[in-house]
């Protein structure tokens, strides 16, 4: 792997040390994918009105959103890594370049996902439910580059399924107003994701 620094946004947190490749691994030094992921979480909890009596629930989905959105990386990286090794942008990611063996990445995926099973067993059962649900997308994810040109679109479903978890966690259910406001995340992501593959 190359001793340069990766392009990154908080290039501290790449420097040095056992726990870089790691770091790199779930993208942590990228906090843009995790405000991605939080945010309609965060829309879904105040449109159903429970900003001020669920700070908690708040608090507790900025956590999910940064281990899930890790745990994504990861598996999206294990999915991908011999794919990864021929792309000239992807060779020196921690997997493809062999700063971390399969095993550990398997190893560091589990632990975030494990936080994210602390996350979801303080969930009403509704909105857990839900957020189970997302893991078909979360998982399909890696293939759906493989079959789509506009894998963003696929991305916008995943990243903005928080809004359905934060709503459910507040409501209970879901309805017409949390559906358009998934819409509408979506887009917002789309967009994101477009500009960033430019």
């Amino acid at each position: 792997m190359s001793e340069s620094l990766p392009d990154t946004e908080h290039q501290a947190l790449a420097r040095g040390g056992w726990l870089r490749p790691y770091i790199l691994l779930a993208r942590l030094d990228r906090p843009i994918g995790w405000w991605l992921l939080y945010w309609p979480c965060a829309w879904g909890i105040a449109l159903a009105g429970g900003v001020y009596q669920r700070f908690d629930l708040l608090l507790w989905m900025l956590l999910g959103s940064i281990a899930m959105r890790g745990a994504g990386c990861v598996y999206n990286d294990i999915v991908d890594r011999d794919l990864d090794a021929q792309v000239a942008r992807t060779r020196g990611r921690p997997l493809a370049s062999g700063a971390v063996s399969l095993r550990a990445a398997w190893a560091w995926l589990g632990l975030l996902c494990l936080i994210g099973l602390v996350v979801l067993l303080r969930l009403p059962v509704i909105a857990g439910a839900i957020a189970l649900a997302s893991l078909a997308l979360v998982a399909a994810y890696p293939f759906m580059k493989r079959i789509t040109w506009w894998p963003q679109a696929w991305l916008g479903l995943v990243f903005s399924w928080g809004a359905l978890v934060g709503w459910a966690a507040v409501a209970g259910s879901i309805t017409l107003p949390v559906l358009l406001l998934y819409g509408g995340a979506i887009a917002w992501v789309v967009g994101y994701d477009t500009i960033y593959a430019l």
